[in-house]
């Protein structure tokens, strides 16, 4: 960049115009690897005025959804980068600050249709004037951003290569038929994270492939109290967007597993990819798998730092109810995992399965230890005896499985004496 040269940057705005209101006015700002700190705004019209743009490399569109501050997203400049290391593409963000920002959210959810058309009309131009291939082409919108990049693609009769949303937003969603939303028939390829179903977010199933992460609502670390502020309205919103910077980063595997229900995968019964054989589990990633294009599957995504199935086989001779603590532990250090989503039943040499799922990772387990609270406060302190138990680690293939079972050994009074063997 040269001393003459000034950056385009995303419309900063403030809460005095969102008060008074603002109208939509759409800005393209392009970044490759040549230029990755500093934004070239693209002429609508006439894409051969700006020589960074390739018409030859894929071309990622950016959309950010409602902002009732104005402020530009905290996360730009962030997945801009991570996009870019992931292949020579165009990185283009949507700015449509002005239109997005008004503190009345209503009027923000009616500029989306109009700015679907401007985005689309410009597709249309790269494909027409300039050749670009609409395959090649990749919309990630975010919560309002995600229905708008859907409309784009209604726009375009599907063709879009692939469209990722981000929590799509929920609020005059809800009840929106697919025409009215972002559905599976807006592209090639439709990808959906939920982290907020239950608040800012839209419930159920809208792509190919729906990602749940911890059950698609309330997300861990989040606060739980309106007094936390402003962050108790947006976290589990806002964790989409953190979550797939996680993956762009490579510093976490978001894989999904089809499951029915999230209380199914809780429970464990969901932690294989039968489906897919012989392909992988499906993982949240800039990469397409289209073999999962057709499989229109519920998914949950487990984002625990470990996980393990966990399958036991319980003696005891009366039934007992209670929740599981398991213990893994490295030295002087341990971690621990509550399995507490439901009381576990337990009885005579039955089989229970049930998933394990860690915050933090050690390196060498040399104990796991495992308690079951079956409540009694003032009662008597029961047992539960295990005649096997097994524990598979999920996503972590150089971990071998661990199982115990007890073996009977004769005693010196020649009975026979049960022990457990690991």
């Amino acid at each position: 960049i040269t001393a003459d040269e000034s950056c385009d940057n995303f419309t900063d705005l403030n809460l005095s115009h969102c008060f008074v209101g603002t109208s939509l006015y759409v800005r393209l700002l392009l970044y490759t690897r040549s230029n990755l700190r500093c934004g070239r705004e693209l002429n609508h019209h006439h894409l051969s005025s700006q020589p960074l743009f390739n018409v030859s490399r894929p071309t990622a569109f950016v959309i950010h959804g409602y902002r009732p501050t104005g402020a530009p997203p905290i996360w730009i400049d962030h997945i801009v980068h991570l996009l870019a290391e992931q292949e020579d593409m165009n990185i283009i963000v949507m700015d449509w600050n002005k239109g997005a920002a008004n503190l009345n959210y209503f009027t923000a959810v009616t500029y989306t249709r109009e700015a679907a058309l401007n985005l689309t009309g410009f597709i249309m131009t790269m494909e027409v004037r300039n050749g670009a291939s609409l395959s090649s082409v990749h919309l990630i919108g975010v919560s309002l951003g995600a229905h708008l990049a859907g409309f784009v693609g209604e726009n375009l009769k599907g063709k879009i290569g692939r469209i990722t949303g981000l929590d799509p937003a929920g609020p005059m969603f809800t009840s929106a038929t697919p025409g009215e939303r972002l559905d599976p028939s807006d592209a090639m390829f439709v990808d959906v994270l939920h982290t907020d179903m239950n608040s800012f977010g839209l419930n159920g199933a809208h792509g190919h492939i729906d990602f749940y992460a911890n059950g698609g609502a309330d997300q861990p670390g989040c606060p739980k109290t309106i007094f936390a502020g402003k962050s108790y309205f947006v976290c589990d919103h806002q964790r989409s967007v953190f979550l797939y910077l996680c993956a762009l980063n490579r510093t976490c595997s978001l894989t999904g597993y089809p499951c029915s229900s999230y209380g199914d995968f809780l429970d464990g019964r969901c932690l294989q990819c039968e489906a897919f054989k012989p392909a992988p589990c499906p993982v949240l990633s800039t990469s397409q798998n289209t073999s999962f294009n057709t499989c229109n599957i519920v998914f949950v995504l487990c984002v625990a730092e470990l996980s393990y199935r966990v399958d036991m086989v319980t003696w005891n001779q009366y039934l007992r109810w209670g929740v599981v603590y398991i213990r893994l532990h490295s030295g002087k250090s341990y971690t621990e995992a509550r399995v507490d989503h439901k009381l576990l039943r337990f009885e005579q040499y039955t089989s229970t399965r049930l998933l394990a799922q860690f915050d933090d990772d050690l390196q060498h387990v040399q104990k796991i230890s495992m308690r079951i609270n079956t409540g009694n406060v003032i009662g008597p302190r029961y047992k539960i005896r295990l005649l096997r138990i097994r524990f598979t680690p999920l996503e972590r293939p150089e971990r071998k499985d661990v199982r115990m079972k007890e073996r009977k050994e004769p005693r010196r009074d020649g009975r026979k004496e049960r022990r457990k063997e690991g």
